[in-house]
């Protein structure tokens, strides 16, 4: 299939009731501007659009933005378009600078200006290399092969305008990616709103914690949370995980690559959630049940009036604060079944699990023991 210039014939979505256009990964936009810096080198000329081929291998086209020849050099760049997607780097201009490599060298990469290096072992790529991934790699390689065909020998650049700026948004520095973004993609095309690249990040930063040797990893649900966490135990940033909603995304990669001790962390609302069943705990999957809080307050020995409160509350932090105003600790029992869920989730003896709920301003409000997560007991731990 082939897609049109720097748009696909079928990159738009339904969601919501809302017509949403997929966009371009960096990695698909280093590509394309590699091919055209690369046969501007070996022919003096930039092409008007630049084909690339994404890994599915659908083709697509590319206008240039920039165009530059120097001695030695030609360098390429693409304005990247995430579509309808919130990507911070929607914009940015993805630049690629092509010269002739060493003989036997191969295709070499460099990281340029707004590009980071990896600084910390556990990423698919080796401490000091360019942070430009594999997948982005191989479409680089393959699209300056379209182009040089037997010649192979060229040392590729790419830089990224306002990169180190776009990277203070991401979580590229507790991953050890130091100085910039990093080229990513592994189809190629942004799909609007997409949990997968936030669970790919939970990954990446599972495998860094363990990678360091550490024995205790946190999830939060958010920035209060992670912050009270990390006070909490005294953790190294490098073993707080950015979960937010995803905690079945979290804890399923943690069983197949185990830490000693793993918590989970997150506000009443998002905690109150997963002790009533969910592993994704975004508002637009379903809300809390106050009914069933209700009851649990009822079985904490709330009364019949108290119960009947919460049941009506506007929110779930409203319940708790009607809950706390009469002395009722409800949070512990909300730890307690969120523990069942995410144990059910994890299921392995080799790792402690804990859950620690916070209030709104960080206060611990319900927590559990740390205990083996094939834990078989009818009740969960406190």
């Amino acid at each position: 299939m082939t897609l049109g210039p720097g748009r696909a014939i079928e990159t738009a979505m339904e969601a919501d009731g809302k017509n949403l256009r997929r966009g371009w990964t960096t990695g698909t936009c280093a590509a394309a501007a590699s091919k055209a810096a690369c046969l501007a080198l070996m022919s003096g000329k930039f092409p008007d659009l630049v084909e690339v081929t994404l890994p599915g291998g659908q083709v697509t086209s590319f206008a240039l933005a920039l165009e530059e020849t120097g001695d030695g050099f030609a360098r390429a760049g693409i304005v990247k378009d995430a579509g309808d997607d919130p990507d911070v780097t929607h914009g940015a201009l993805i630049k690629s600078t092509v010269r002739r490599g060493l003989p036997g060298s191969g295709i070499t990469f460099r990281a340029g200006e707004g590009v980071g290096t990896v600084t910390r072992a556990g990423l698919p790529l080796p401490v000091g290399e360019p942070a430009i991934n594999p997948v982005p790699r191989k479409m680089i390689a393959q699209a300056i092969g379209e182009v040089a065909g037997d010649e192979t020998d060229f040392e590729v650049e790419i830089s990224v305008g306002d990169g180190a700026k776009i990277a203070e948004k991401t979580l590229n520095g507790r991953l050890g990616i130091l100085g910039g973004i990093s080229i990513l993609g592994t189809t190629g095309i942004v799909i609007p709103f997409s949990c997968s690249a936030w669970i790919h990040s939970i990954w990446r930063g599972i495998d860094v914690a363990r990678a360091a040797g550490l024995t205790h990893v946190a999830g939060a649900t958010g920035n209060t949370s992670e912050k009270a966490v990390q006070a909490h135990h005294g953790l190294q940033e490098i073993a707080l995980i950015d979960m937010g909603d995803f905690v079945g995304g979290m804890l399923k990669y943690l069983r197949d690559h185990p830490v000693p001790k793993v918590t989970i962390a997150g506000g009443v609302a998002k905690m109150t959630k997963l002790a009533q069943g969910m592993l994704d705990v975004h508002s637009k999957r379903g809300l809390a049940d106050l009914e069933a809080l209700a009851k649990l307050a009822g079985e904490a020995g709330a009364s019949e009036e108290l119960a009947a409160r919460i049941a009506g509350a506007n929110t779930v932090l409203q319940a708790f604060t009607l809950a706390g105003e009469n002395g009722l600790a409800l949070g512990d029992r909300i730890a307690a079944l969120a523990w069942k869920t995410a144990a059910k989730a994890l299921k392995d003896p080799g790792i402690a699990l804990e859950i620690l709920v916070y209030d709104r301003e960080g206060r611990l409000v319900g927590q559990t023991a740390f205990t083996p997560s094939d834990h078989s007991e009818s009740s969960a731990p406190v």
